[in-house]
């Protein structure tokens, strides 16, 4: 992609975020947004359909650059510890744009488009390291699992990142591993 191009839908998207942390996404429009950006309407045109469709792009990007990154991860040799430390890494280096999600209330749904393949390959390990796992059973316990992980990364989130990456992967997988039983009561 020209470098012209990318430095013009940087500032389109940097200029909605300030607008985000400034008013709810209802509240803004093209106009506003292009006054920002100090560019014209049809350059936003020329990019987006409206409003929504810029975060939808934003969102898009940042699954896509997450996935991306972890294309070749394998859980069965890393495990889950590396699988959501690579998640938080990724909240986390996007700590901004990832908060304004949750107040868009697209947050959720954005996690669990990244989780979703995690959910995937977490089956396919329990399948693979017990074979006669009963279904129902697998699909409790990866529901449970990945449930909790959005709800503890979700509230990482809210409380504006306020523990180390390494201190929340390390709740996540005793969680997930222990569960709660052995968690809270450390037996």
């Amino acid at each position: 992609m020209d470098r012209r191009i990318q430095y013009t839908k940087k500032v389109i998207q940097e200029s909605l975020m300030d607008l985000l942390e400034e008013k709810d996404i209802t509240k803004v429009t093209v106009m506003e947004l292009c006054q920002r950006a100090d560019i014209n309407r049809a350059t936003f045109y020329r990019y987006y359909i409206d409003i929504f469709d810029l975060l939808e792009h934003m969102e898009e990007d940042f699954v896509s650059a997450y996935q991306n990154s972890y294309k070749d991860f394998n859980i069965k040799n890393k495990g889950l510890y590396d699988y959501v430390y690579s998640l938080l890494q990724a909240c986390y280096d996007n700590k901004r744009f990832v908060k304004i999600l949750f107040q868009t209330k697209r947050g959720l749904s954005v996690l669990n488009e990244l989780l979703e393949d995690a959910y995937i390959r977490c089956k396919e390990k329990w399948e693979h390291d017990i074979p006669d796992v009963e279904e129902q059973k697998e699909e409790f316990a990866t529901v449970y699992m990945f449930n909790g992980t959005l709800g503890i990364v979700h509230y990482w989130i809210q409380r504006d990142f306020d523990k180390s990456i390494p201190e929340i992967a390390e709740e996540v997988k005793t969680l997930c591993y222990y569960g709660v039983n052995k968690y809270i009561y450390g037996k």
